[in-house]
This record gives structure tokens, sequence and C-alpha cells, in this order.
């Protein structure tokens, strides 16, 4: 059975969608699944340029709990990721996402987690920043966390990380040219913010 969403997670999203839709996060674009349900994000991740990333165009889905913003969302990549923290099915594992639980098994600090005072924008300023800096403590995907660390330890010579990511950044990129979405290219472009209207109407607020 479904828990029923609160109120407050209603009025929260509606108001994060709200601020998003007004000033984007440079390098994202989100909208609704669908119109009547605030619970669940389609997220695109463009990659910055001068890094690996760069022209790929990365979609997501962001599932929210009906109790946010006590407890975190869920990202799970439908654009192919290879990455220490991205598992094979697509779902992301980063820490901002985790429960503010004590784990010392997880290398990780309870401050590290989730906590009611982080949001959307936080979430995807982290994402960006894991994108570029893989956490190979507890990687999701094993594989490519020791091709990361050939890589950063040859200092480039092992060129196979970075390769794999070059070719689904520019499969990634033909996807999205398909959609007609032009892919920001070179940091200017990158950081334009554009003020977007919602398209139809706004969602509603809860009671």
């Amino acid at each position: 059975m479904t828990a029923t969403p609160s109120s407050s997670a209603v009025r929260a999203l509606s108001l994060e969608y709200k601020s998003l839709q007004e000033e984007p996060v440079e390098g994202f674009r989100v909208k609704l699944l669908n119109e009547d349900n605030l619970f669940e994000w389609e997220v695109a991740i463009f990659g910055p340029p001068d890094t690996l990333y760069q022209g790929g165009y990365f979609k997501a889905h962001m599932k929210f709990p009906p109790d946010y913003p006590y407890s975190p969302p869920s990202i799970r990549f439908l654009t192919k990721v290879w990455h220490p923290n991205v598992y094979e099915n697509g779902d992301l594992c980063i820490s901002i996402l985790h429960p503010p639980v004590d784990d010392p098994q997880s290398g990780e600090l309870p401050c590290e987690r989730w906590n009611p005072t982080q949001n959307v924008r936080t979430i995807l300023l982290s994402v960006i920043s894991l994108l570029n800096e893989p956490n190979t403590y507890s990687p999701a995907n094993v594989d490519a966390s020791v091709m990361y660390r050939r890589w950063r330890d040859s200092h480039g010579k092992d060129n196979e990380y970075p390769n794999i990511i070059r070719r689904q950044a520019q499969a990634a990129k033909a996807e999205a040219e398909k959609e007609g979405i032009i892919v920001p290219l070179t940091l200017e472009e990158y950081c334009i913010k554009s003020k977007t209207k919602p398209s139809g109407q706004e969602p509603q607020v809860g009671p």
C-alpha cells in the first residue's frame, strides 16, 4: 500500500519545481514526468565542457518519497552512464541521497548524508561534482572504479575509462539532437541561464 503524500511534501516540491523553472541550475533541465504528479521528475544533465562528459545529454528519473524532504529522493539514469557510482541498472549511489544513519562500513560521515535542509538544487550540484570526482571508496560499479583508478594513477596513459565515457557522451548527444535539443559545447553556452516558463498550468499546491 502506497503512503499518502504529506501536504508539506507537495508544497515543498511545488515551490522547488517553480524555482528551478524560473532559475535553472546550470547544465540541467527538469520537467515533471506527468503534470499531475509532483513526485516523479525527469532530469536531463548536460555534460560540462572541458570534462570527459562534454557534449553528453544524460537523462535520469528522480523519484521523491511521500514524506519529502524528511527522506531523500532517488535518482536512476535512463541514459547509459559508465561511472564508479552508478549501478548497472542506472541507480545513482551518492552520499547526499543516503538516509542520515551512522554506518561506519560505508566510509561516509552522517553530515555527508541527506538532511531536510537539502533540496533538488543541492542534489543536482552534487551529481555534477560526483561525475567528475567519483567516490571509489565504496563503488556501485567495481569495474568502472578499477578502470577509473587505473586511468588516474597512470596520469592519463591508460585511456580505457575516458574512451568509454566519451563514446557514451557522443551517443547521448546524437540522441539529444534527434529530439531537437542543442547540447552546449562551450563554457559560455553552458553557463547561460535562461528564464523559462513551465508549460501548462503551475503545479497545484496542497492544503
